[in-house]
């Protein structure tokens, strides 16, 4: 039963969403959000990536508040920098050499540099394993490969692989 029912998250979720946008239950929505969400969810089959499994769920935790965490100081950061004016930021890319192989454990870390104000995933090369990033302000470069690497890497590389 459990098999199924693993199956059935996402075609509901679609059916569900599709009637609150209509706006409507009527039986013609129905029909035809049932049939689009069966079809959206077989076309997704290929597109899903292996299934993630997290090893240190505490560890999880503690990098999610960490993450909320600079995301604030990172806002505070980039408002200082623009509404002060004066000295202009100095933009730059830096190239970091990332030890993370997990599909989730990259598209966290994609997601955590996205969501961090001033900082940009620029790119990524899967035959060297070097992460592009584009920085608002680049002042020291260690820092960064410091808070990448240690701070959001280690803890990814301990709950992915």
């Amino acid at each position: 039963m459990r098999r199924y029912t693993k199956h059935l998250f996402l075609p509901l979720l679609l059916l569900g969403l599709w009637l609150l946008l209509n706006d409507s239950l009527s039986a013609g929505y129905v029909v035809l959000g049932l049939f689009l969400a069966i079809a959206l969810s077989l076309a997704a089959i290929p597109f899903r990536p292996v299934k993630a499994s997290i090893r240190h769920p505490f560890l999880a935790l503690k990098l999610i508040f960490q993450v909320a965490w600079d995301i604030v100081l990172s806002n505070i950061a980039v408002g200082h920098l623009v509404l002060k004016g004066g000295n202009a930021p100095r933009p730059g890319f830096l190239a970091i050499p990332l030890q993370l192989t997990d599909p989730h454990g990259l598209a966290a870390l994609a997601c955590i540099i996205t969501y961090t104000p001033g900082t940009v995933w620029s790119g990524f090369d899967y035959e060297t394993r070097v992460l592009t990033l584009h920085i608002l302000d680049l002042q020291d470069e260690q820092v960064w490969l410091d808070t990448i690497q240690k701070r959001y890497q280690g803890p990814l590389l301990e709950i992915f692989q």
